[in-house]
């Protein structure tokens, strides 16, 4: 059943489908245009594509709203989307405005915006649910109203920045590639005005998940504790490449305000060229004694915030157990724990055939290795025979893939050909040329 009014904020991740019931993407935002005496008319969606492609999907492809679902012709323009000039996206750029009510009653906050079919294929801006500010009580949260969009008028102060809390909370779920993404999309000034709200940890898995340049103005519009903040969360790997694309003067100034261990740790790798094994590797992973047992070592792996490619072995040293350890031992593989009883010695499953590499290894010859013997990981040790980290097979595709695969879009117009062919065959329809924009169409 399609519904006639519908809460944005619940629409997005809604899965959006063809007529044949496959599933073409799911909803990112919604796309409005303002009008001067009437609502804002919804023109379309913005649907996330396999690929992480963001296309536009004109409202007047979707044939119904409603149980979580989108069902459109099958007709979608798969070129990547472009917002146009009077175009407003209203999760990441409508919630969190302030409103200022017509009858003098004061200001709110938009927290989520409701938006309902007048007429088949036509959806305009209806109700708004709006949050007044804070009482005097620091437990007051602030009166919550439903209100229609005549019934108040958006209030922007000169210089003030809006609010990204309720956007925030609707990307809440977004793994870190996917918040990086939709960062990306936004215009840049409301991308700041996230990344200031995001907690110090998650910005930093968003920024680990960004182009080299795209960092480095995201954190160049913070200031210098919180960037420092940003960098101690980061992996010292990413955070040391970050700082290595930052003004010597400032990256040296962010390196001082960081904890000294994370700061030491940063000024090690950066120390390796980067095309090195020192240079792509990470500080952290997991270190333990001969005398560690299984149940230790498969504990220490199931740490919640342990990337998977660091869990997937742990290393053997001598004392200390911190990079750079004492002398290095050896691994033990994460499958060869589990063939093992808790309370058997790390020391005794070795792997004696995985050699470690040096600091100065080649990433050419890292990659060789890691591909000849079906590895995730290889340790690095240093010329004494420490460990001071490893290279994960995550660090050497970061290393061997353009420095644009985040965004490097695909052969459009094969894809276009592929969409269009298939929605020939499911609708019978004929494909509408894309040389230009007309109402309903939804190509842009």
């Amino acid at each position: 059943m399609s519904a006639t009014r519908v809460f944005v904020a619940r629409l997005a991740g809604c899965a959006v489908f063809d007529p044949a019931g496959d599933r073409v993407g799911k909803v990112r935002d919604v796309l409005v245009v303002y009008r001067k005496n009437d609502p804002p008319r919804v023109v379309g969606l913005i649907v996330e594509v396999p690929g992480k492609r963001r296309v536009f999907l004109s409202i007047g492809r979707v044939t119904s709203i409603g149980n979580g679902q989108i069902i459109t012709t099958g007709l979608i323009n798969l070129r990547r989307f472009e917002q146009r000039g009077g175009e407003v996206r209203v999760i990441a750029e409508m919630l969190g405005r302030k409103v200022r009510f017509n009858d003098g009653s004061g200001e709110a906050t938009i927290e989520d915006v409701s938006i309902e079919e007048q007429e088949p294929g036509e959806w305009e801006v209806e109700q708004l649910f709006v949050r007044r500010p804070k009482g005097a009580s620091p437990f007051s949260k602030g009166q919550s109203a439903y209100v229609t969009w005549r019934e108040v008028r958006e209030s922007a102060r000169t210089g003030e920045a809006q609010s990204a809390e309720q956007l925030i909370a609707t990307y809440s779920e977004l793994k870190p590639a996917d918040l990086a993404n939709t960062l990306l999309d936004l215009p840049v000034a409301r991308r700041q005005e996230v990344a200031e709200e995001l907690s110090d940890d998650r910005l930093a898995d968003v920024l680990e998940e960004m182009p080299e340049a795209d960092q480095v103005e995201i954190l160049g519009g913070l200031g210098d504790d919180r960037a420092a903040d940003v960098l101690d969360h980061m992996q010292p790997d990413d955070a040391a490449d970050l700082i290595a694309q930052l003004p010597e003067e400032r990256g040296e100034h962010l390196l001082e305000l960081m904890e000294p261990e994370e700061a030491e740790d940063v000024r090690m790798l950066l120390s390796y060229g980067p095309d090195t094994a020192g240079g792509l590797m990470t500080t952290e992973p997991i270190i333990v004694s001969a005398d560690a047992t299984v149940a230790e070592g498969l504990a220490l792996i199931r740490r919640h915030d342990l990337p998977p490619a660091l869990g997937a072995a742990v290393c053997v040293t001598l004392p200390p157990y911190e990079a750079p350890t004492g002398r290095f031992l050896g691994v033990v593989h994460f499958q060869r724990m589990l063939r093992y009883p808790p309370h058997e010695r790390l020391g005794t499953l070795i792997d004696q055939g995985l050699e470690p590499v040096g600091a100065d290894t080649s990433a050419a010859e890292v990659s060789r290795i890691l591909a000849s013997y079906d590895l995730v990981s290889v340790p690095v040790i240093d010329e004494r025979h420490r460990l001071v980290g490893v290279v994960t097979i995550d660090d050497v595709l970061d290393y061997l893939l353009p420095d644009d695969w985040r965004s490097h879009p695909e052969d459009e117009d094969e894809v276009s050909k592929r969409a269009t062919a298939r929605a020939q065959l499911t609708t019978g329809s004929i494909p509408i040329p894309t040389n230009g924009r007309r109402a309903g169409d939804g190509t842009r």
